[in-house]
């Protein structure tokens, strides 16, 4: 079985157009995305149509004509392989049988797990990639193409992203001067959702800085109520939590720094970040279930006992991106903007956070199918499908806003969408997957080995720094 791979460090070379870009996040852009992240709570008020808790929401653009043209790709049979899993992987297979009816071709959905590079890198060195892949990590994109294991867009694919997409969203799909992936799902990942119940029973108002989110955790618990749920079962989700604490403390040139790892994590940033996000992990009375219950809570349970207990849930918070409003919508009865609420990361810093996450596209072997998939995903038809069944941000400029299901979402995308190149892309999706982006390994289990004990800041650093060392030296 193959070993996890690693991508070697980056250099100036290779991230001249990712620093050029993420160093010019402004004031205006922040304010934009906390604009509009306090407009939700008005969007929440209204209630929508009656609609908004559900996947097929009130306001959703009726079918158009396709604005795409693909070949005819009859008998063919295509893989595509990704983490998804439950909703995500329903409505994707949705994305799927379009491009099926309009081609021919015939595609299969390959689930990887988490450890997305593993499982591929396996499958490529066994000669038996899948056709396409969603990638998770801008890292694994370098990793992948590096190793000469990725196949470049072609011209179709290029010419549906010229169209589509910002420059900046381009560019992450692109390594060395080639265009190689697209980025079909996007996501914002600085917010917190809520149940309004707990929050009216409690008293508690939408805290706006960090000190304040704390003062409302102890309100709610006060009440009675778990305050805050963290699916710390999921490494992912706690490399989210510190993302967002250390953009906000440490600011954005900090954060390319560390992303790049031209800063080592024992600077005294990572320190400061580590220790502000000690103040809730290590205090038993505002997560549900304390340290040791985090640790044994998936995702999706982090957001079904936060709104599945209608007045009395097992927690009243959960933080992730608008991809929770997927797993509110499926999996509990609360309606989204009604029963559901949501705030903007609270400001640890000078302003709130953004940071932006994405699944890119690649094609892994050569041929028409491939190719013409990556084109299918890079236009409007394939992003409204998606769009329409909620839980889901595209980054695609052109796709129109009313496919989205409730004003919740679209406030979401029209502030990803009009932040044009000026955000933060999730940092352990740019690490080399072995640290950022490996269950079990690096960056996940060193951030849940502090989650258990959150007072071993020097150790949890010490550890974080060997593993990034080894894992981008490679």
């Amino acid at each position: 079985m193959a070993t996890p791979l690693t991508t070697r460090s980056t250099t100036p070379s290779t991230h001249t157009t990712r620093t050029s870009r993420t160093s010019r996040t402004t004031r205006a852009a922040l304010a934009l995305v906390a604009t509009s992240a306090l407009a939700l709570t008005a969007a929440g008020c209204g209630g929508d149509d009656g609609k908004d808790g559900d996947a097929g929401g009130g306001g959703a653009a009726k079918d158009s004509a396709p604005t795409v043209q693909l070949p005819k790709l009859n008998g063919q049979k295509l893989q595509v392989a990704a983490v998804w899993t439950g909703a995500e992987q329903k409505n994707f297979t949705a994305v799927l049988d379009e491009f099926e009816k309009r081609t021919g071709a015939e595609v299969s959905f390959v689930p990887t797990g988490d450890s997305i590079s593993t499982f591929l890198g396996t499958k490529i060195e066994g000669g038996e990639p899948p056709d396409v892949a969603m990638l998770p990590q801008v890292g694994a994109l370098k990793q992948f193409a590096d190793k000469g294991w990725l196949k470049p867009a072609g011209t179709e694919v290029t010419a549906q992203l010229g169209k589509n997409f910002s420059k900046g969203w381009q560019d992450l799909g692109a390594h060395e001067g080639k265009q190689y992936g697209v980025y079909f799902k996007a996501a914002n990942k600085s917010l917190v959702w809520y149940n309004a119940a707990a929050f009216e029973n409690a008293g508690a108002s939408e805290p706006k800085t960090w000190q304040e989110f704390l003062d409302t955790a102890q309100t709610v618990s006060a009440s009675g109520v778990p305050p805050v749920s963290v699916g710390g079962a999921d490494g992912w989700t706690l490399t989210d939590w510190f993302e967002n604490v250390y953009l906000s403390q440490a600011g954005p040139e900090k954060y390319d720094q560390l992303a790049q790892h031209k800063i080592k994590w024992t600077d005294p940033s990572v320190k400061q970040a580590l220790e502000t996000l000690g103040e809730l992990f290590g205090d038993k009375t505002l997560i549900a279930g304390g340290q040791n219950g985090a640790l044994q809570t998936e995702f999706p349970k982090s957001v079904t006992q936060t709104f599945a207990g209608g007045d009395t849930p097992d927690a009243a918070m959960v933080f992730e991106g608008d991809f929770v409003s997927i797993n509110i919508a499926t999996d509990t009865k609360a309606k989204i903007g009604t029963d559901a609420k949501v705030f903007p990361f609270p400001a640890v810093g000078r302003q709130s956070p953004v940071v932006s996450g994405g699944d890119v596209a690649v094609a892994l072997k050569g041929g028409k199918g491939a190719q013409a998939l990556l084109t299918f995903l890079a236009s409007t038809d394939a992003a409204e499908i998606w769009a329409k069944a909620g839980g889901f941000i595209s980054p695609n400029k052109e796709l129109d806003l009313k496919a989205y299901p409730n004003d919740v979402q679209r406030d979401i995308a029209k502030a990803l969408i009009e932040a044009g190149d000026d955000f933060r892309f999730d940092m352990s999706d740019q690490a080399p997957a072995s640290f950022g982006g490996t269950k079990g390994e690096g960056e996940w289990k060193g951030l849940q080995d502090f989650l258990k004990n959150p007072k071993d800041v020097a150790g949890t650093q010490q550890k974080l720094e060997a593993d990034a060392a080894k894992a981008y030296k490679s």
